[in-house]
């Protein structure tokens, strides 16, 4: 069986650093205490708060991962950027917050004016269907560190702090929505690059996956950005909100149970995920071809969940209705439970715990 750690990707490794990275992070709140800025601890959360008065200002950053990899090699950049601002907006939104601005860093080892303005003008054409502005960012070439551009961004939003997204208010019986993702998002690229050049080479992103369809061109599939859609339940800043969400994980690295686990934690609750989407097919075909396990897809990928909102029983028809003509399809998942545990039912009929 072919797993992500085969890949490179040590998710252990990763999780341990990653709270290495917060604890030193946390060590320099103290110097804003009292002060503008005055930073929220929230171990695990998706994005970081910091007290500006009336309101928090929310910052976090993220990257394209080896998803340009693909990019570069189909010689295709107009879409990715639509990648970009899903993983930092996305994570934004789970506090409750409004992205305003987002700024990049685009390392490259030489300048390629062509590859720049289509990486740029997909960024922003991506912002601008997000209503949000792009006020700067940094092209730095960097000869002989980097083989090939790796892209990153920091998002900043703003959240009333009455509109702050509570989590500990989530109670069982609570009814978790699903947002329907279109392929791979930009998590696990590392492993889907393995599968796939193991079995068709080096050139697998010409190799056909189904009916003229290049894996390439499955695969480098833009994300679906649910920012926009969510702000249309949430509420810009000064707007009036419509649903009173309890709580949202975004499924990135990790998969579905942890990125759920992340978001359940103040409430000390559990879930059941009984009604999940099914994968798109590539990812099933994927699946199929690594001998890659259901337990280690669910943990690596979305598995076609981009997104779980939760929110009382009263309000799953407003939510699933208003999404849907913002272009999202959601669905009830499961429900919350009392119990401190997620299972998830796979798209083979097999339980995950």
């Amino acid at each position: 069986m072919t797993t992500y750690k085969d890949s490179g990707v040590d998710i252990e490794a990763g999780n341990s650093a990653s709270s290495i990275a917060y604890n030193h992070a946390k060590n320099t709140f103290a110097g804003r205490k009292g002060k503008i800025g005055d930073p929220v601890s929230d171990d695990g959360g998706f994005a970081g708060l910091l007290d500006m008065g009336d309101f928090y200002l929310v910052q976090n950053d993220d990257g394209t991962g080896s998803k340009m990899e693909l990019a570069v090699a189909m010689g295709k950049f107009d879409s990715i950027g639509a990648d970009l601002v899903a993983m930092v907006a996305d994570d934004a939104i789970c506090t409750g917050a409004e992205v305003i601005s987002l700024s990049n860093t685009l390392d490259v080892g030489s300048i390629d004016q062509k590859m720049i303005d289509a990486l740029l003008g997909g960024l922003s054409e991506a912002c601008q269907n997000q209503s949000i502005v792009m006020p700067g960012g940094e092209i730095a070439e960097v000869p002989g560190a980097v083989n090939s551009p790796v892209w990153n961004a920091t998002s900043v939003g703003v959240v009333a702090k009455d509109r702050v997204i509570d989590t500990a208010s989530i109670s069982e019986g609570d009814v978790i929505i699903s947002l329907r993702s279109g392929v791979a998002r930009s998590n696990g690229f590392s492993l889907i690059r393995k599968i796939l050049s193991d079995a068709h080479g080096a050139d697998w992103h010409s190799a056909e996956w189904k009916d003229g369809v290049t894996w390439g061109g499955v695969m480098l599939t833009p994300s679906i950005i649910y920012h926009a859609a969510l702000l249309t339940l949430l509420g810009r800043h000064g707007e009036d909100r419509k649903v009173h969400i309890k709580g949202i994980a975004h499924v990135t690295g990790g998969g579905i149970a942890e990125n759920l686990k992340r978001t359940l934690k103040a409430s000390g609750t559990g879930a059941e995920l009984t009604n999940l989407f099914e994968p798109h097919d590539a990812m099933k075909d994927l699946i199929e071809i690594g001998n890659v396990s259901i337990d280690e897809a669910y943990t690596t990928w979305n598995m076609g969940n981009g997104m779980l909102v939760i929110v009382d029983p009263a309000d799953v028809d407003t939510v699933i209705s208003e999404l849907k003509t913002s272009g999202i399809h959601a669905q009830v998942a499961g429900s919350i439970t009392a119990k401190n545990e997620v299972t998830v039912n796979a798209f083979d009929g097999s339980v995950l715990a």
